[in-house]
């Protein structure tokens, strides 16, 4: 008896013991809590409003609390009124578009440094300075100091010092934006890109619709800004299945656009606003559309592109692209032949109802519908919707972003039902059924 309590008593103890130690060698796999008395929690409940709408927005909430479980914090905090309204509105329209969500996230990371620096730790000299590093990916650095006996944090002064302490880290006001160069030079970037504008025309040279040739006599100019005559398809290069030969075009070897350049531009401004580098990869590496582009617009053509954002490309399989000139024929039904901007494109479905528009993909023309106050592309399972509108326009291109690739709906030709071919009666015949009648 005593042997069996002995050992009821020693397998609870191993038992348990075990249980310690695999509670104690089983990793957390639960992500880092954080208490109410977190810089956090204050940060987002304090006066500093415009500040935690701006972290909630870029999304850092968990990178921070990642950060805080690791070490204290330091936020160097601007007043409402340096975000709101001393800070310029380009600038900020720039920071809270969606494709520049990492430059807002570089400015917000730019006012937090990974260690715990209260206002006592400020040098007292004003000879000394320190530097600091910040939450901001790169070698981004504040500089901290104190000037005419006033605490500086680069080019922001401390207005409030130590104005919310806790555990976990501390917050400093200051009165205003800090800025790093990476987000100024991205911003510069995108303003010099959206500065482009197209060369005011002087005038178009007329053509002979009969023979698709220049007119000599230079008096009698198309009016500057005025269409070509010679319609967009005649001017169009001939598909990859037919001879490489030059087609005739309106503007001959003086170009009144420089359709090279702005082709470039917008091509550039794809990969600047992101999400669409696969389009931009078809038009520079896979094809010549992008020459081809060029070239209709030097001779005086405008262009709408509707561009398929890089999910809806990758879902085009194998099959699709492995045709010879697949890849331009389907671009071909995403550039429509006339300048069309996100309004007159919504203006002119919600007049209409349906508006078809041609494309350079002959016969075929995209269908365009309002939907969920938008402007909806093709049909069904087919369709795409405009989500980034007027990503370029610069008068003569115009480039709007779309969720899907469009495709042209093949049309199916049922054969008409042949009649039912009714033999002519002889004239004997006739004769025997009409007895049978009259019973002759």
């Amino acid at each position: 008896m005593d042997f069996q309590i002995y050992g009821f008593s020693f397998t609870l103890i191993l038992f348990f013991s075990i249980n310690n130690a695999t509670l104690q060698e089983k990793p957390s796999t639960t992500s880092p809590q954080i208490n109410s008395n977190s810089v956090l929690v204050a940060l987002l409940d304090s006066h500093y409003t415009e500040l935690s709408e701006l972290v909630e927005k870029a999304l850092l909430l968990q990178t921070l609390e990642e950060a805080v479980t690791k070490h204290n914090i330091t936020i160097f905090a601007p007043k409402n009124e340096a975000l709101e309204r001393d800070l310029d509105p380009e600038f900020k329209r720039f920071l809270l578009e969606p494709g520049n969500l990492k430059s807002l996230q570089s400015l917000l990371l730019f006012h937090m440094i990974p260690n715990r620096f209260q206002s006592n730790n400020w040098p007292k000299n004003e000879q000394k300075t320190r530097r600091r590093s910040t939450l901001c990916p790169g070698e981004e650095q504040l500089t901290v100091f104190q000037k005419s006996g006033e605490k500086m944090v680069s080019i922001s002064k401390i207005i409030h010092p130590d104005d919310i302490i806790k555990p976990d880290g501390i917050i400093h006001g200051i009165e205003s934006v800090l800025i790093p160069k990476s987000v100024q030079q991205d911003f510069n970037t995108r303003r010099s890109l959206r500065s482009i504008s197209a060369v005011i025309p002087q005038g178009a040279p007329e053509v002979d619709p009969r023979t698709n040739r220049l007119k000599k006599n230079p008096k009698t100019q198309v009016p500057a800004g005025a269409p070509p005559v010679l319609p967009i398809y005649s001017a169009m290069a001939p598909g990859p299945s037919l001879a490489p030969a030059p087609a005739p075009g309106p503007g001959g070897p003086h170009h009144h656009f420089d359709g090279e350049t702005q082709v470039k531009d917008f091509i550039q401004t794809l990969l600047h606003y992101g999400g669409y580098n696969e389009l931009a990869d078809i038009l520079v590496n896979l094809t010549s559309l992008a020459t081809e582009m060029g070239r209709l617009v030097s001779e005086g053509y405008v262009l709408t592109v509707l561009a398929p954002n890089d999910e809806a490309m990758a879902k085009l399989t194998t099959d699709q692209l492995s045709e010879p000139g697949a890849p331009e024929q389907i671009m071909y039904y995403h550039i429509i032949p006339e300048y069309q901007t996100e309004e007159s494109m919504y203006n002119s479905v919600r007049r209409f109802g349906k508006v078809k528009y041609d494309t350079l993909r002959l016969p075929h023309k995209v269908v365009a519908e309002e939907a969920d106050g938008s402007v909806k592309f093709g049909f069904d399972e087919g369709s795409a919707y405009l989500f980034d509108p007027d990503i370029y326009t610069d008068g003569r291109i115009s480039v709007q972003g779309i969720d899907g690739v469009l495709f042209p709906v093949e049309e199916i030709k049922v054969a008409p039902k042949a009649a039912p071919v009714v033999a002519k009666p002889r004239r004997g015949k006739l004769m025997e059924v009409a007895c049978s009648v009259l019973g002759c």
